[in-house]
């Protein structure tokens, strides 16, 4: 248990932090499973960008983002970026 009210007050916040990074990871699953099963392109556009948010807060390894938006790319699903 913890002694110190920093201690205590580290353990309110960590439960709080994981709550809340329990619910964007189950959005950003959910936002993946839809974007692989119905490719369009807003659904493609929402998963890159719950992506990117992921791992600029560092929810996800940002290695693990572009990895999985090189998966789709090269599954033909992205449009390209010109067009």
């Amino acid at each position: 248990m913890p002694i110190t009210s920093s201690a205590k007050k580290r353990i309110r916040r960590d439960s709080r932090r994981r709550i809340l990074n329990a619910r964007v990871r189950t959005a950003l699953k959910q936002v993946l499973k839809t974007a692989q099963r119905n490719p369009s392109a807003d659904k493609l556009k929402a998963a890159q960008k719950a992506l990117d948010k992921a791992a600029r807060s560092r929810l996800i390894h940002p290695n693990r983002a572009a990895r999985l938006k090189s998966q789709l790319a090269k599954k033909g699903k992205l449009a390209p970026k010109g067009a």
